[in-house]
């Protein structure tokens, strides 16, 4: 398909899908005329990438995850290098859970004060 086609497909830009294919993570056939055409596969690589980032994981970290799909997996969580990430991240997420609830805790007491000094 035509970058088009898979931008239509994927939901995101022509633009988008060249950034993602100097970044190595797409991959393109080239026509005659220097037309991109991609793989059916390319979409799933897409919705892959878009996942991850729409959770907040950097480019970076999107890259076992497309490697895992790329070696023939279901899904691109499921090789180590990509658990690795996702636990990572996960950590990285409960730290920044526990430093919200102790900042709201603190606002919580702040109210339960009044007007009054705490």
């Amino acid at each position: 398909m035509l970058i088009g086609e898979l931008a239509g497909r994927a939901g995101t830009s022509a633009r988008t899908l060249r950034y993602y294919e100097a970044q190595g993570l797409l991959h393109a056939e080239r026509d005659a005329n220097g037309y991109r055409r991609y793989a059916e596969e390319e979409l799933r690589v897409v919705r892959e990438i878009r996942t991850r980032l729409d959770a907040g994981f950097p480019l970076a970290d999107v890259r076992p995850f497309v490697a895992c799909l790329r070696a023939g997996n279901d899904a691109g969580h499921v090789c180590p290098d990509a658990a690795a990430v996702l636990r990572r991240r996960l950590a990285e997420v409960d730290g920044l859970l526990t430093e919200l609830g102790a900042v709201r805790n603190r606002l919580a007491e702040q109210l339960a004060c009044g007007a009054g000094p705490c």
